[in-house]
């Protein structure tokens, strides 16, 4: 590979303003090392429910970052809690109640506390320099630059260009046009398409409030799934999933934007086996339902190494939300890196072997979430999903309980 660009000429473009690279540029400016950050959307933005950052990851790097008192401001350790239940209605797990209120204050952030992904991204964002990201430019291509060997352009949709850069680090997703540079591979189907509903005041509907609980809610079994989970803004987010082929959203021939006609029959046809609770918590969304497809890259997909160009979050590796690790594994990956670019701006090591680091302890990580998070799709969509689940749970639990004793 080309050899490297001298560290107090490193020029770097972050390409994506996702949970993934505000922690890189975050840690990266910790550190006194110059960034830009170019995000297609004129604004901050994210998609999806709240978060529970574990320990090792994505609070290691929150810490990493210096954003943890900010963090413990907005998040919420008392939604840190799970009900599990059958399709039939049996409540198998449920952590909701009392005990939880004599946890001690020093305590509470050990397990996986709840933020909402605006609050998190606000919080990152508002740290950095003014100026740091810059919105509105859609990227169209990343491209090999006339400027030298081992340098890249990027070339966004309104025609500007931003030329010379000796790093290229993608965080723009999982459909990213960073990875273009490393490898033609595209995210794949997973078999499960959801339907997201949302309830915008669940205090408002006290049985609701009492039925999710303070956390989430979870019922899975054959080839479908029901979630919900509470939000930070006092909403209520409902998951209805279904294994089904990748059109099925397209060609089951439902209105989405009919609210109540398309919930009846989404629910008629494809959840009427379902305990009337669980309906009751798909009915009680006020906001029109999303529907999308769930993707995935493959278990231990990996690229080529290249001078000057890597990726992050899910530009590297897609997960669906089985397992909880997506954004985890993405601060992770983001803060691994910025390690190895702050060793090499002390020049340290050389840009090609910081990234090669970089990569070589990010792939088996993010292959070990991807093999989790296979099996828990694998695992809740199947007869016994709930009951696997929550045995899952109690083991885990009571394992917790013995240590503890020791």
């Amino acid at each position: 590979m080309p050899s490297a660009a001298i560290p107090d000429q490193l020029k770097i473009g972050i390409v994506g303003a996702g949970p993934a690279s505000l922690t890189l540029a975050n840690i990266l400016q910790k550190h006194l090392i110059p960034f830009s950050i170019f995000e297609s959307s004129p604004e901050l933005r994210t998609q999806g429910g709240s978060l529970d950052l574990h320990p090792e990851s994505g609070q290691f790097a929150i810490k990493e970052a210096g954003l943890w008192e900010q963090f413990v401001k907005h998040a919420r350790p008392e939604c840190d809690v799970m009900k599990i239940v059958t399709l039939n209605g049996e409540v198998l797990w449920d952590e909701n109640g009392d005990d939880k209120q004599d946890v001690k204050e020093e305590e509470k952030f050990d397990g996986r506390p709840e933020i909402d992904r605006m609050a998190l991204a606000t919080l990152m964002f508002g740290n950095l320099k003014e100026g740091s990201v810059k919105f509105g430019r859609k990227l169209k291509e990343a491209v090999p630059s006339a400027e030298g060997e081992g340098k890249y352009d990027l070339h966004f949709a309104d025609g500007t260009k931003e030329l010379g850069f000796d790093l290229v680090v993608g965080g723009d997703g999982a459909w990213s046009k960073v990875r273009k540079l490393l490898t033609d591979k595209m995210p794949d189907y997973s078999g499960i398409s959801s339907v997201a509903l949302t309830c915008n005041d669940v205090k408002a509907n006290p049985w609701l409030l009492k039925y999710a609980g303070e956390g989430s809610m979870m019922a899975f079994g054959k080839d479908c799934a029901v979630q919900s989970q509470r939000q930070g803004d006092g909403s209520l987010r409902t998951y209805a999933s279904l294994r089904v082929p990748e059109d099925f959203l397209e060609t089951c021939g439902i209105d989405w934007n009919d609210r109540e006609r398309a919930l009846k029959t989404y629910v008629d046809r494809y959840f009427s086996h379902i305990h009337d609770d669980l309906k009751r918590v798909i009915f009680s969304s006020t906001e029109s339902p999303v529907a999308r497809a769930l993707y995935e890259l493959p278990v231990g997909f990996q690229w080529s190494p290249r001078s000057g160009v890597t990726l992050i979050g899910d530009a590297a590796h897609v997960f669906t939300p089985f397992a909880g690790e997506g954004v985890n594994v993405g601060m992770k990956d983001a803060q691994v890196l910025a390690q190895e670019i702050a060793k090499v701006c002390r020049r340290e090591k050389s840009l090609d072997d910081g990234l090669k680091d970089y990569e070589e302890e990010m792939f088996p990580r993010s292959t070990k979430a991807a093999i989790k998070t296979a099996k828990g799709k694998e695992g809740h969509f199947s007869e016994y999903g709930s009951q696997h689940f929550a045995d899952m749970m109690k083991a885990h639990y009571y394992g917790q309980q013995q240590d503890n004793s020791r």
